[in-house]
């Protein structure tokens, strides 16, 4: 079988405009910060953050879910903005980063398709929410029917790319704010449970700081992982006139909305009215415009789960087996799977699916920034650029997988608290930092000679990072 070329995944992807398998040239970087922020809002309003807040607030106390939501906002924002700027500048995502940013072109696919398993499971657990919101309030309909329906109904509206995300995530920002006022609104003429402030809140025997402020900060290794890297399938589209601000907005502003302003909504509403499902009190507060809401936000983040995980199937199944139907084939897969996984019950298994991939995605995004810049940039072992073409790769990179494989193993046993109960609460961060301390070491001990089999001439010097 033929080797799939350059040329071969720029006639592909120019049908549609996806670049799913090869960079985004330069004259197709072209869309401005403002819609490529608001794009990323389509997973910062999610109200999946309302439950982590709510949740965190109940168990642990108000206090010690709000600081963990700022560490949240600055570790995630730092590395939004370092993943941002290399998409940006190299016209790539994370998944084509990964193939000359550490870990060759099969490597790369490894993360590919866990990264792709994580936006389906996400997918199923956002479909789940909006499930139980609706089979609250019309309880004759079957669980089931509803599944099926909420999880077809993303597939058309992520047919066309990136433009018609823009488009949707631009139309519906402005009827999220007003059902999120009038929530707000609501709340406030609903007496509440707790008498003093809700920052006050505090669960007996619980204090601020020691475990209980470990298990929020553990709560949110969870999900904060996933919006760094998502940043990168839509900055590789930024203006290039537009970096300096375009990558610290995409970076920052929708960590700060998901953890800061969704989150600390969360904690309000879970503390004034004792309940940590937004499904139910959204729904009891605004009735039948409550479900509307809860359609809204899910439909919202969802289109952007099915894009990402179809980005990701692409570059695997390309990768690996050389198969290279189109995006809008893994779109329909990725939605099924969706469909699927909300059928077998997946909530019922998420602390330990948002464990392990808590800690996978943050000692990937740790593997990504650092290689960029520690390895390419400041002791300049491999080249200060991007391959993506197989032909230019090695199969497989010891600095990459090496670092993900070592951390993310143990990792995983940290959370599963076999190293003690400060590393199981800190367990992605513990193996964020050491994954960043076994690139620069497996970097130096290889020399960087497993980073390309031959050099790239004809990628644009202004695409290197280094």
């Amino acid at each position: 079988m033929r080797s799939v070329t350059s040329t071969d995944h720029k006639v592909e992807d120019n049908k549609s405009d996806d670049y799913s398998l090869d960079r985004v040239p330069r004259s197709k970087r072209n869309m401005g910060w403002l819609s490529i922020t608001n794009i990323t809002f389509g997973i910062a309003t999610a109200i999946f953050y309302f439950q982590m807040g709510s949740v965190m607030a109940l168990q642990f106390g108000a206090i010690n879910a709000i600081i963990s939501a700022v560490y949240a906002i600055i570790v995630a924002g730092i590395l939004g903005t370092f993943i941002a700027y290399l998409s940006a500048k190299s016209g790539m995502n994370v998944n084509l980063l990964s193939r000359g940013g550490g870990f060759g072109y099969i490597g790369a696919s490894l993360t590919s398709f866990i990264y792709a398993t994580n936006f389906i499971m996400y997918c199923a657990l956002e479909g789940m929410i909006l499930v139980t919101a609706v089979h609250a309030f019309i309880p004759t309909i079957p669980e089931w029917v509803l599944i099926i329906f909420f999880g077809s109904i993303v597939i058309p509206l992520n047919w066309f790319g990136i433009k018609q995300l823009d488009k949707l995530q631009k139309w519906s920002l402005p009827l999220f704010f007003i059902f999120l006022i009038a929530a707000i609104v609501m709340a406030t003429r609903t007496p509440s449970l707790y008498e003093g402030s809700f920052w006050t809140y505090m669960p007996e025997g619980v204090q601020v700081g020691g475990t209980a402020l470990l298990l929020c900060i553990g709560m949110q290794h969870g999900i904060m992982g996933l919006t760094p890297l998502l940043a990168s399938d839509y900055a590789r589209f930024l203006k290039p006139k537009d970096m300096k601000i375009g990558i610290f907005a995409i970076g920052f502003i929708p960590q700060i909305f998901c953890f800061g302003v969704m989150g600390g909504l969360g904690i309000w509403f879970g503390v004034r009215l004792g309940e940590p499902n937004p499904g139910v009190y959204i729904v009891l507060l605004l009735g039948v415009w409550g479900v509307l809401f809860t359609l809204l936000t899910q439909v919202r983040i969802n289109v952007t789960n099915i894009y990402s995980g179809s980005l990701s199937l692409a570059s695997f199944f390309e990768n690996i087996f050389k198969f290279t139907p189109g995006r809008r084939f893994w779109v329909v897969v990725t939605g099924v799977s969706a469909i699927i996984l909300m059928l077998g019950g997946i909530v019922n298994h998420l602390q330990a699916v948002m464990t392990f991939q808590g800690v996978f995605l943050l000692t990937w995004a740790a593997i990504l920034v650092t290689d960029a810049v520690v390895v390419k940039r400041i002791l300049k072992i491999g080249p200060g650029y991007y391959e993506a073409r197989q032909l230019n790769l090695h199969k497989w990179n010891p600095v990459g997988v090496g670092s993900l494989i070592i951390s993310s193993g143990l990792g995983t046993i940290a959370a599963l608290g076999f190293l003690g109960a400060f590393l199981q609460s800190t367990a992605a961060f513990f193996a964020a930092v050491l994954a960043s301390v076994l690139t620069v070491v497996i970097a130096i001990a290889t020399k960087g000679k497993y980073y390309i089999k031959r050099e790239n001439k004809e990628i644009d010097r202004r695409d290197h990072i280094a």
